[in-house]
């Protein structure tokens, strides 16, 4: 076992957006080099909010997509090892031996359960909601990672996963590294609609596979003051999505400076703004663009990858798990049964 690995991912719902990029693959494409790195393309916490047949039809291609992302984005396939959640069905078999060192409470207090819940249309949590963070805690501790790249909607998740650990450690020996978190510095990013965070679901979303066009379109579009009617009105910059992204996006302070001073004492309109930040978020995704056009032309790799990726957690999984079992005594209670089965045997039936 490697002493030093890193766990990360995603469900696969859709392309991956900027606000993915602030919220954790940065920080991904920064360390995955540091760390032995798994990522994980979680499609059974998908279905904890979506479930519907055309929900998990959808699965293969999002997989196929959201691997090409994290390339694209800067991790190199030769450094990573991406699986498919559902294909590691001994993930389930440390949920199961993992649940009941949490308590209800304590996962009612995830701040982000209840949001997801209401960001998925949902009048009642689902237990599989519910037990989110236990699942999430599994594929942490299942490959034994010691990193944690997330998001600041995730941070509760992983503090689970450490008391968990730390519980686990304290019955039944020393078995799972307590996991650190990373998190990103930047707070979570904010949608084009200025309503909400960046999200999927809510179509408020800038991918980094849009095109140039699409960019300025949805850019153009944005959210700014709402009670700037006229170009020589001051207006807001404080909490301005549009000028939210100039500072996480335009390299060039002086440029975000200039812009925001005029903003402030209306002399320049929300369409200039808005028309150098498109420029600033596509010159900031053209190599990712051209990454992603590269890897795409590979016939096959993403498949390998998630292939390759997949046998191999599989198999530290399948360790993982007789570890597990062995420090708790499941495994020696079964041998033990079944010796005395065989003895019962051979005096029954000598011959």
């Amino acid at each position: 076992m490697s002493a030093a690995r890193m766990l990360t991912g995603d469900r696969p719902t859709g392309r991956l957006h900027l606000g993915h990029y602030v919220g954790s693959i940065a920080n991904r494409v920064r360390l995955h080099k540091r760390y032995e790195s798994f990522f994980i393309i979680a499609d059974l916490h998908m279905l904890t909010t979506r479930n519907t047949r055309e929900d998990i039809s959808r699965i293969t291609d999002n997989a196929r997509e959201m691997v090409l992302d994290v390339l694209a984005a800067g991790v190199e396939p030769d450094q990573a090892t991406f699986y498919l959640q559902s294909a590691v069905p001994e993930v389930g078999d440390l949920f199961t031996l993992l649940q009941n060192l949490v308590t209800v409470p304590r996962l009612e207090r995830v701040p982000s359960l209840k949001e997801m819940a209401r960001a998925a249309g949902k009048e009642e949590m689902p237990y599989g909601l519910l037990g989110y963070p236990v699942l999430q805690a599994a594929d942490i501790l299942c490959v034994r990672a010691g990193v944690v790249p997330v998001g600041k909607d995730n941070a509760a998740h992983v503090e689970v996963t450490r008391e968990i650990a730390r519980r686990f450690n304290h019955l039944y020996g020393d078995v799972f590294p307590v996991p650190e978190l990373i998190q990103a510095e930047t707070p979570a990013l904010v949608g084009t609609d200025g309503r909400a965070k960046m999200s999927k679901s809510l179509g408020n979303a800038i991918d980094l596979a849009d095109e140039p066009a699409v960019v300025r379109r949805k850019v153009l579009g944005m959210y700014t003051d709402p009670n700037r009617i006229r170009a020589d009105v001051p207006g807001r910059v404080d909490g301005n999505p549009v000028f939210v992204y100039h500072d996480v996006f335009n390299p060039d302070r002086a440029e975000v400076a200039e812009l925001a001073d005029r903003y402030r004492a209306g002399r320049i309109g929300d369409v200039e703004v808005k028309e150098r930040l498109a420029v600033a978020v596509n010159h900031f995704l053209d190599p990712i663009r051209e990454r992603r056009a590269r890897f795409a032309a590979e016939r096959g790799l993403v498949d390998r990858l998630i292939v390759e990726g997949t046998e191999r957690t599989r198999d530290e999984v399948r360790q993982t798990v007789t570890e597990v079992r062995r420090a708790m005594g499941l495994t020696g209670a079964y041998q033990r049964i079944r010796r005395r089965a065989e003895r019962a045997r051979r005096v029954t039936d000598p011959a």
